[in-house]
């Protein structure tokens, strides 16, 4: 038996990436997985090598597609014993070319979709449940032209403090994970297919143990906070970054 058998999982931005490294991981262990993201083919198709899950494709910017996802585990009847707030979106702005659409849109992903994520599943979190928040070693640094990113994702680690202050009461555990950087297509989805190879060379020389993570690597991570290991760990950040901002 896994760590998590009987459980129920939800994991956001699950179609390809750490999302779906980590659904993957929930449900090896034994866990329902509801699994959400914007792109419904790649989503029906990740289902299908996920194991047991079940897809609701939706958007978390939109409190109705929110909604449907709470809608399918409430009709499942089991609560809520895992919920991995892991969707999010980035681009590339410096000072001077940050518009008011840019900061809308990273800011209503990113914290806006994220809040209301975990405010939407309070209802359904079973007693002892762990939220597991995606942030990112970028709130640390200084990285030209992901400002609005990083001060996302920095909204995000202060909101995993407060909600694990508000939530122990009722034994729920909120904690965050810092990826560094990890081996992904958004990489390729950000600087275009024809300059990733070249892209993750540059990012790999920057991390101290050479190279750089893969999802599967976060799943550890989010699955080692998500279970009873680490029931002596509240509001903390988990940093996995192959000592990228730690050295």
């Amino acid at each position: 038996m896994g760590q998590f058998e009987g459980k129920t999982a939800v994991v956001t931005g699950a179609s390809s990436g750490i999302g779906l490294a980590v659904a993957e991981r929930f449900a090896a262990e034994g866990a329902h997985v509801f699994v959400t993201g914007r792109r419904k083919e790649e989503l029906e198709a990740a289902v299908e090598g996920i194991g047991s899950a079940t897809a609701v494709p939706g958007d978390i910017s939109d409190p109705a597609d929110l909604d449907r996802l709470y809608d399918a585990v409430r009709d499942r009847g089991n609560g809520l014993d895992v919920l991995f707030a892991n969707a999010g979106t980035a681009s590339f702005a410096t000072l001077e070319q940050i518009t008011q659409e840019h900061f809308d849109h990273i800011f209503g992903v990113n914290v806006r979709g994220t809040l209301f994520t975990v405010q939407k599943a309070l209802p359904l979190l079973n007693e002892g449940a762990s939220v597991i928040v995606n942030s990112s070693v970028r709130a640390d640094d200084g990285v030209e032209a992901f400002g609005t990113y990083a001060a996302s994702k920095a909204a995000l680690r202060s909101y995993t403090r407060t909600w694990a202050n508000e939530l122990k009461g009722r034994g729920i555990r909120v904690n965050a994970i810092s990826p560094g950087t990890i081996d992904t297509p958004a990489v390729a989805g950000m600087v275009g297919e024809e300059n990733a190879k070249a892209v993750k060379a540059e990012f790999a020389a920057k991390v101290p143990v050479g190279r750089m993570g893969s999802a599967e690597e976060v799943a550890a991570a989010v699955a080692f906070l998500a279970s009873d290991q680490s029931s002596f760990v509240l509001g903390a950040n988990l940093y996995v970054d192959g000592g990228e901002n730690q050295l």
